[in-house]
């Protein structure tokens, strides 16, 4: 027979909470409390242990029979601290589609965040969409770019801490975006990324020209752009990549790692694991850290 696998359980809470915590305890591993390899990594959040025979699947439903609100990730407990972290931006790293954002200040967001919906749900072609949803950005002035940009987009919580802390612990970190460079390179900034890779809005004097320039960043990009900066780290077992929609699927099932944020179902159930109910930082509880290793600036 061969030898059990050893995995590692992470369970992360949306906040401080000490009753649900010593409840997720009692859930998962019985009322002795006892689990092997058993590590608190952040107080009342967030717990870590080993067990050969867990079932990410049935541990996620025992929680929801007993009202615990919570993430999970079960994961060979091997290399789990990655070399390099590789990001979706829209919705993930922020918290807007920056494409809807701007359509706000052309007079049609409803009609472009529903093309955005549907191709995040993989129910578009992604290329094919983004551009039509651009040449309706035809003539916006320029200086609506950075006016949504300081009065509409912001981090998401635990953006900032993920790429700082595995920077500090030797990491690369990359954006790569089915957005904007415009955005990208600001929002890499902000969070501390950094590497930014993503579409150039193509404009003509003081205005959107409503086209994008080719190729245009989609889905096999995105992988592309992960097993390259794996190279030097070892290959993609060494990556973890977190994003939410379609065009983020090939680079999450490719990743060492592959997180699901917030994200539509298709991509939810061939990811790793995913969050759902807390923030970035689970990515990094995920991987072993725990509050201590965070860095916050």
């Amino acid at each position: 027979m061969p030898a059990p696998k050893n995995q590692t359980i992470t369970l992360v809470l949306p906040a401080k909470d000490e009753r649900q915590f010593h409840q997720a305890e009692a859930c998962l591993f019985g009322p002795s409390l006892k689990a092997d390899n058993y590590r608190v990594l952040s107080e009342a959040r967030a717990f870590e242990f080993t067990d050969s025979d867990a079932n990410q699947i049935e541990l996620t439903q025992r929680l929801a029979e007993f009202e615990i609100t919570a993430d999970i990730c079960v994961q060979p407990s091997g290399n789990r601290k990655k070399r390099l972290l590789i990001c979706d931006m829209d919705s993930t790293l922020i918290g807007q589609e920056c494409i809807d954002e701007l359509a706000d200040f052309a007079g049609v967001k409803a009609y472009v965040a529903d093309i955005t919906e549907r191709a995040m749900r993989g129910e578009l072609d992604f290329n094919a969409a983004l551009s039509e949803r651009v040449g309706l950005l035809k003539d916006l002035p320029l200086s609506n770019l950075q006016r949504c940009f300081d009065e509409r987009i912001t981090l998401n919580r635990g953006a900032a801490t993920l790429a700082r802390t595995m920077t500090a612990h030797g990491a690369k970190t990359l954006i790569v975006s089915g957005g904007f460079t415009f955005f990208s390179q600001r929002v890499a900034a902000a969070a501390g990324f950094a590497e930014h890779q993503a579409n150039v809005l193509l404009h003509e004097n003081e205005a959107l020209s409503g086209a994008v320039a080719h190729p245009i960043l989609g889905r096999q990009a995105k992988q592309d752009a992960l097993i390259k900066s794996s190279r030097d780290v070892g290959g993609a077992k060494n990556a973890l990549a977190i994003g939410d929609g379609a065009n983020d699927l090939a680079m999450i099932t490719a990743a060492g790692l592959g997180i699901a944020y917030y994200a539509k179902p298709a991509v939810a159930s061939a990811a790793h694991c995913a969050i759902n109910c807390s923030d970035l930082t689970s990515a990094l509880y995920y991987q072993g850290y725990s509050d201590a290793e965070f860095v916050t600036s």
